[in-house]
């Protein structure tokens, strides 16, 4: 089924105010797909993006990564992953910080994020 969605969005940093229509495509059925389960979706999409992949963007600047044979980008994400996940279990909600306070003493941090000092 067929969906149109409508995101408004606000820049934080400039406050400029945008407008994007998406269409969406389900396999749920109309009755099933009522605006409110289409939006709750979208949103845990960007939950998702939000959470895991801009942070693996700015914070280990994947994109600009330059592994791409093989197994190697897929390999490198896990990882990556990986990395995040940890930091969050540690208590880093900024994983940046995290990964420049880890890096200070590179034969103790890593192994006590992992619990294994």
């Amino acid at each position: 089924m067929p969906a149109q969605a409508v995101r408004h969005r606000t820049d934080t940093k400039t406050g400029k105010h945008s407008r994007e229509t998406v269409y969406v495509i389900t396999d749920l059925t109309s009755r099933q797909a009522s605006p409110e389960r289409i939006a709750k979706i979208l949103r845990a999409h960007w939950v998702i993006e939000n959470r895991l992949h801009f942070v693996r963007d700015t914070a280990f600047r994947e994109d600009a990564s330059k592994i791409r044979a093989g197994h190697g980008p897929e390999n490198m994400a896990t990882l990556r992953s990986f990395a995040i996940n940890q930091l969050r279990i540690a208590g880093h909600t900024n994983i940046a910080a995290g990964l420049r306070t880890t890096a200070l003493r590179p034969y103790e941090r890593p192994l006590a994020v992992l619990g294994l000092n």
